[in-house]
């Protein structure tokens, strides 16, 4: 953390692209604010629960990280700094509550599924609930889709070209099972052999969001057991999964079993980034025009650097023509669990993100991130005729198999 602290330089690069600072324009709800508080408790200049506010309304969106002419490895502070804190603070008792459900829960599909299947009995009755309940209820669709149960191995179809193991994600899998579903299938008409581990799961992303540092590292263990050694590669269809996962390193440092987090790490390539190296085969496309957003993740974008890579499958599709929007790299406010944790300030940056997404009047959007999407459908279905929004695996199968 220190070297991190030291490296910042407070010239104020970050402020212009900080979301939290661009909605409140107060110094300390910006990356280089924030840094100076982390720096100041630290320091027992400043007490925790002072601090505590800003630093919980960090979206941990990344996008300060390329902006910084010093590179002042943001993230790894953010992390180091929660879970540090974490250990010894002291949560209201409904906010406590609150935490414990989600850590309890999101990272467990099955225990998800029947959290949201008994939530949806008391959405009716959300306005009468305290704000992080009625937050995770609101948040819930009206209805859960049925399950995409996937063979153990879906042969490459032609001449192999590699063999992945697709990565299952937590609540993903209740919410969006068709997203692996399409990239196994998007996978395989590539080429590519494609390993679906029965005993993967959750890769403890949204714990170490969260600052829950054990947890996560427990829940990791269990998908390097579960996931063969012997690929190319772990795909990941879920920004957040991928920008978790390449903080294992951070996560296990002086851990037994650092190295083999590290090497697991390296083998994680998100869905885009790998079809893109590999290289797709074309697509049959669509009859006619589709007008499309490409939605950038900020854990894809600012995280991971990828960018072109999206956006080049896209372009590879007969009669699909993608449409810029303003401020395409600002964050849409969904951010883990900060929909949950901080509701208001999460609807007005999903308010501004549609906005630019409705002026250039797409017939859908895609994005990278389940996320992004649930944030997404949320904010837009108050328009009268909001566009659908998907994740590119499904828009690229749909491209394959010519269905609307």
């Amino acid at each position: 953390m220190a070297t991190a602290i030291e490296k910042c330089v407070h010239c104020g690069f970050c402020l212009a692209a900080c979301p939290t600072y661009s909605l409140l324009g107060e110094e300390m709800d910006s990356p280089r604010g924030r840094i100076y508080l982390m720096k100041n408790v630290l320091e027992d200049k400043l007490a925790a629960e002072d601090a505590q506010p800003y630093i919980d309304r960090c979206l941990g969106c990344m996008a300060c990280v390329p902006a910084c002419p010093s590179g002042v490895e943001y993230g790894d502070l953010l992390v180091s700094y929660r879970a540090l804190q974490e250990a010894e603070r002291r949560r209201p008792p409904l906010d406590a509550m609150a935490r414990n459900l989600v850590i309890s829960t999101l990272p467990y599909p099955k225990r998800f599924r029947l959290a949201a299947q008994a939530g949806k009995l008391g959405k009716a009755l959300s306005g009468a609930l305290p704000l992080p309940f009625a937050s995770m209820l609101n948040l819930l669709p009206d209805q859960l889709p049925a399950s995409r149960p996937m063979p153990p191995v879906l042969p490459a179809q032609g001449e192999r070209r590699g063999v992945v193991a697709l990565l299952p994600g937590c609540v993903q899998q209740a919410l969006a099972p068709e997203i692996n579903f399409a990239a196994a299938q998007v996978l395989a008409a590539n080429g590519v052999e494609v390993h679906n581990p029965p005993d993967a799961g959750c890769c403890g992303s949204i714990l170490l969001h969260v600052g829950a540092e054990q947890q996560a590292q427990e829940i990791a263990r269990r998908n390097f057991i579960a996931i063969p050694a012997d690929i190319d590669a772990i795909i990941t269809t879920a920004a957040g999964c991928g920008s978790g996962i390449k903080d294992y390193e951070l996560l296990f440092k002086g851990q037994p079993d650092a190295e083999r987090a590290i090497a697991f790490s390296r083998k994680v390539m998100d869905f885009s980034a790998y079809l893109s190296t590999v290289g797709m085969r074309a697509p049959a496309g669509f009859a006619s025009e589709r007008r499309v957003v490409y939605q950038d993740a900020c854990h894809l974008l600012h995280a991971q650097s990828l960018h072109s890579e999206p956006r080049n499958l896209l372009n590879q599709i007969p009669n699909l023509r993608l449409l810029p929007i303003a401020d395409a790299g600002q964050c849409c406010g969904s951010a883990g669990t900060y929909n949950i944790d901080q509701p208001a300030l999460a609807a007005e940056l999903g308010r501004r993100k549609v906005e630019s997404i409705l002026a250039v009047q797409p017939d859908l959007v895609v994005s990278g991130n389940i996320g992004c999407i649930a944030q997404l459908r949320q904010q837009l279905q108050s328009q009268p005729k909001p566009p659908p929004v998907m994740h590119i695996a499904e828009l690229l199968w749909k491209a394959y198999t010519g269905s609307d």
